[in-house]
């Protein structure tokens, strides 16, 4: 039998850079392109909620049926610290404002029944939740002088507490260049 032999050369060949544009045509596959897993995950999770809201509670958004937590904003105004919660279609005998050692706690259960009947179908939605926040507060805070009130919806706590001192210095910024000339 005759011997061959067999010389393996690695041909060079250019590959043309491929242009941001080149991919526009493979929507939706071409914006993906070069994302980590974990942002494509992101991305699938997003686009999967957007393609089902308002299919029902218990599709797209689901978990925020069971699990609500009321929105609150704090802010400084008027030596007052002013906490605001969104409450909407609570009554006061549902929500709970308590004061402890450092901290102010909002609680309250939210219950929610809403029946249609139409020709052909009859719809029923029922949302029950427990929310619990608690805020600490700043020291010195005046706990005996606090107000609440609940309006339309969006509980207001002012609590009366003193400003807190800004402390602040300007820090030098070094580049290696002065680092090393302040060290010669």
């Amino acid at each position: 039998m005759e011997e061959v032999r067999v010389n393996k050369q690695v041909a060079k060949r250019e590959v043309p850079a491929l242009r941001r544009d080149f991919f526009a045509p493979m929507v939706p596959f071409g914006r993906w392109f070069g994302m980590s897993p974990f942002a494509l995950m992101r991305e699938f999770t997003d686009e999967m909620d957007r393609a089902l809201q308002g299919f029902g509670p218990m599709i797209g958004r689901g978990a925020e049926v069971g699990a609500w937590t009321p929105a609150v904003d704090i802010r400084q105004c008027n030596g007052d610290l002013v906490i605001t919660a969104e409450l909407p279609g609570l009554k006061k005998d549902e929500v709970k404002v308590e004061l402890t050692d450092d901290a102010l706690v909002i609680q309250g259960e939210r219950k929610r029944e809403h029946e249609e009947d139409h020709e052909g179908y009859h719809r029923w939605e029922r949302s029950y939740g427990r929310f619990y926040r608690s805020i600490p507060l700043p020291e010195g805070a005046k706990t005996d002088q606090v107000k609440a009130e609940l309006q339309e919806g969006v509980l207001k706590v002012s609590v009366p507490a003193p400003q807190a001192e800004k402390k602040s210095r300007e820090v030098a910024i070094e580049t290696k260049a002065t680092a090393a000339a302040a060290k010669t």
